[in-house]
């Protein structure tokens, strides 16, 4: 009798085994052909048109704001101040760059070390932009010069000059030459004559592709040119000094900018302070 239930016990555990695997079986079978069905799917699906993203570029609406058709005095001002202050600013920045570069280079000289041929080379295109002095011997001698060039330029002068000479924008020179800084030019052709141009003489009114250009022209005349040597005495005591550049006493160093001289220094200043221009120095 144990015999034979012994022998029951184990053809019910031997049917058990078989159920679960017939099970297990079943339900791996399931699994696929729903994993078979989806990929039949996805193969028969109509495909997707994927239309390219269209590549858009942007160009910059740089025109010269009609200043003459703004009847309120102040909003002219106004406007005159914030259309040039981003042109200012970015020569600023772009100067400040090249400066920064420099003074790593006035480091390795004042060292007594050597500039490699690249930096050699950079060096002496700064030079050919500036036009340092003549008879300058050492790369030393070189930095120390470009020092005095390489430099911003306070917003409020910059400002303050081109509402002068450009009555706010309004002169014929920048409405039909974007020039808002009275820049001469010696070469016929080069620019626009005055009307009151004196007998004999030569100069034009320099006509400029956009007021960017004009900017970094206005930029390169102060920090290069011989008659402003005074102006960039003046800004290298302030920095040597750790000072912030202070307009009103750079306005001192542009005494040559104008024939007008002492007369025009002061007309720039009263600029600078009737209109609270060295609030914009820092913004």
């Amino acid at each position: 009798m144990l015999c034979n239930g012994l022998k029951v016990r184990s053809m019910s555990t031997t049917q058990d085994h078989q159920r679960k695997l017939e099970l297990l079986v079943a339900a791996a079978m399931s699994v696929a052909m729903i994993v078979l069905i989806l990929l039949l799917q996805q193969l028969t699906a109509p495909a997707k048109i994927t239309t390219p993203t269209a590549i858009v570029e942007y160009t910059p609406i740089v025109v010269f704001p009609d200043f003459a058709s703004i009847v309120s005095v102040n909003a002219k001002k106004q406007q005159f101040f914030d259309y040039l202050q981003d042109y200012i600013n970015a020569e600023n920045i772009r100067i400040a760059s090249v400066r920064e570069q420099l003074l790593s280079y006035a480091d390795i000289v004042n060292s007594g070390a050597a500039l490699s041929r690249h930096e050699r080379e950079w060096l002496f295109g700064l030079e050919a932009t500036y036009r340092p002095q003549v008879g300058l011997d050492s790369d030393k001698e070189i930095v120390q010069d470009l020092l005095l060039r390489v430099d911003e330029i306070p917003v409020s002068l910059v400002l303050a000059q081109a509402a002068n000479e450009s009555a706010w924008g309004t002169s014929r020179f920048a409405t039909e030459g974007n020039n808002i800084f009275g820049q001469w030019c010696f070469v016929e052709g080069c620019g626009i004559v005055p009307k009151r141009r004196a007998t004999g003489a030569i100069h034009e009114v320099k006509s400029f592709v956009s007021i960017e250009e004009a900017v970094e022209a206005y930029f390169l005349n102060i920090n290069s040119n011989q008659p402003y040597d005074y102006f960039r005495e003046l800004r290298a005591f302030m920095r040597d000094q750790q000072q912030d550049l202070d307009s009103l006493v750079l306005a001192f160093g542009l005494g040559a900018y104008s024939q007008r001289g002492d007369h025009y220094v002061d007309e720039v200043q009263n600029l600078i302070l009737q209109n609270d221009l060295k609030s914009r120095d820092n913004s």
